[in-house]
């Protein structure tokens, strides 16, 4: 169905296209997809046993208007996000480009959302059905961005099953500058310390830039077990990996993600893998549209995936398509549960 359909959906730009998105879930006009339960993708996060192992990656509901929606198509785990303090346009239109015969897409669209309030009272009104993220980052105007993490912390942490704190866009100034040594010990200390004021178990959650050096690696290792932060996700959008791309949009400032970014996420993936060794979760994030390529993140050392460019060029029932061709290769491989399989890399 979706394939018939995407010809059309793509002559919107890709904005207006996600608007409609978001209105078709919001009104139920995207029928449910049931993923039967299945031992073999079972998975546990968090403590919580989830159907499969398959998120969907903050940047889509950033508002956290249809989660709900989204865990009816099939979702394990959702992600909402990413949430500033205060409400904010983000960066000027046009902002989101599509490179079709790429399968990517570039964005720049600077953490533009409602607010931390808004949001706030659109999770207090309607439950959860399955287990939440919120992805939380700070004002661009912000004059303390530590504090900005704090104030979203304080927020949310009630209301999460987990909080992901975002130090790797490329579309907000200086931000990546958290993955200096220095300046990410001081966020996670802070992070720490509020968590333990606030007597709060929410566990905490890092996404990474796919951009960093390989000699950060160790470095933001060392920090993540220091700190006792529960799992990494690998990774964000690249401002960089454009030499090999087709569609003229490639020159377009703003993070890449899709297919294109797929090597370099695993590569990444398994450099933190040898290192943390199952001590911190690993959420795959890169190019994820098929059961073979999330097959290849937990090859790498991924727990779990998500994905967010997959679903718009491959449509809504994404999520249970994964699921399917991850069980019949797993049951070709001889495999009980995808737990067994992270990390193998021949």
């Amino acid at each position: 169905m979706f394939s018939k359909i995407r010809s059309l959906i793509f002559k919107f730009e890709p904005e207006v296209a996600h608007s409609l998105a978001i209105k078709a879930l919001k009104y139920n006009f995207v029928p449910p997809k049931k993923i039967p339960n299945n031992k073999l993708i079972e998975t546990k996060l968090f403590s919580k046993i989830i159907k499969n192992p398959i998120g969907l990656a903050a940047g889509f509901d950033k508002d956290a208007e249809v989660y709900n929606s989204i865990f009816d198509l099939g979702f394990g785990f959702v992600e909402v996000g990413t949430v500033t303090p205060l409400k904010q346009y983000g960066n000027k239109k046009p902002r989101v480009f599509r490179l079709e015969e790429d399968e990517a897409l570039i964005n720049r669209l600077g953490f533009n959302n409602s607010g931390s309030e808004e949001v706030l009272s659109k999770i207090t009104k309607n439950k959860p059905k399955g287990l939440l993220g919120i992805n939380i980052g700070p004002n661009k105007d912000s004059q303390n961005r530590l504090e900005d993490y704090l104030v979203c912390f304080r927020k949310f942490h009630n209301f999460a099953d987990y909080i992901t704190i975002n130090i790797s866009s490329p579309n907000t100034e200086n931000l990546r500058s958290f993955h200096n040594k220095s300046e990410l010990n001081e966020l996670l200390k802070l992070i720490n310390e509020e968590k333990k004021i606030l007597n709060s178990a929410v566990p905490i959650v890092v996404k990474i830039s796919p951009d960093i050096q390989e000699d950060d690696i160790p470095t933001i290792s060392e920090l993540l077990l220091k700190f006792e932060i529960s799992a990494v996700i690998i990774s964000n959008t690249t401002d960089s990996t454009r030499e090999n791309l087709i569609n003229i949009n490639k020159l377009e400032k703003g993070g890449l993600s899709g297919k294109p970014i797929e090597k370099k996420s695993n590569n990444l993936i398994s450099k933190f893998y040898k290192i943390l060794r199952g001590k911190i979760l690993i959420i795959g994030v890169g190019g994820v549209d098929s059961g073979k390529s999330a097959f290849e993140k937990f090859l790498n050392g991924a727990n779990l995936v998500q994905l967010y460019t997959g679903m718009v060029y491959k449509g809504p029932n994404i999520a249970s398509i994964i699921s399917e061709e991850l069980i019949n290769i797993l049951e070709k491989k001889g495999v009980k549960n995808i737990s067994d399989i992270i990390g193998n890399k021949k």
